[in-house]
């Protein structure tokens, strides 16, 4: 079955309002489904992270979360084509809405979470679905906003 890769805003919005077990999560479930998916934890996400993590606490607990999803080997990371297609989809994305937009690091980031989720075969869910859909033009990959 076919995984899940919760995007940054998924953590983030979970974490702001005092749910940190949503770092012990490894299954996750769509809304329309009743069977549950294994969750896969994304490199990027873990950067975007550790980029906003406030003490050492925080920081301790995010590379605690990237170990566990280690040993069950299930950290996405993005390869070479990823990165590719990630720059050839942001080139057409400039040039259809303004290459302004894609100046900000978020757009690259959440280019190379859709282009790992569409190798992979995998869905991400997401609380951004400007940017995902913007990229979902130029490359299809399976995505939910939650």
């Amino acid at each position: 079955m076919a995984g899940i890769v919760f995007d940054t805003s998924i953590y983030i919005h979970a974490l702001r309002r005092g749910h940190a077990a949503i770092l012990d999560l490894r299954r996750a479930c769509l809304a329309d489904e009743t069977d549950s998916r294994p969750l896969w934890f994304s490199a990027v996400v873990l950067s975007e992270l550790l980029i906003g993590a406030s003490d050492k606490k925080a920081r301790k607990l995010l590379l605690e979360t990237e170990k566990q999803f280690l040993r069950v080997n299930r950290m996405l990371v993005p390869i070479e084509s990823d990165w590719r297609l990630a720059g050839e989809v942001l080139s057409s994305i400039g040039a259809k809405y303004g290459y302004a937009l894609i100046g900000q690091s978020r757009m690259t980031n959440d280019a190379l979470i859709s282009m790992t989720v569409a190798r992979n075969g995998f869905t991400v869910l997401t609380r951004n679905s400007i940017d995902f859909q913007r990229i979902a033009e130029f490359r299809s990959f399976d995505w939910k906003t939650v």
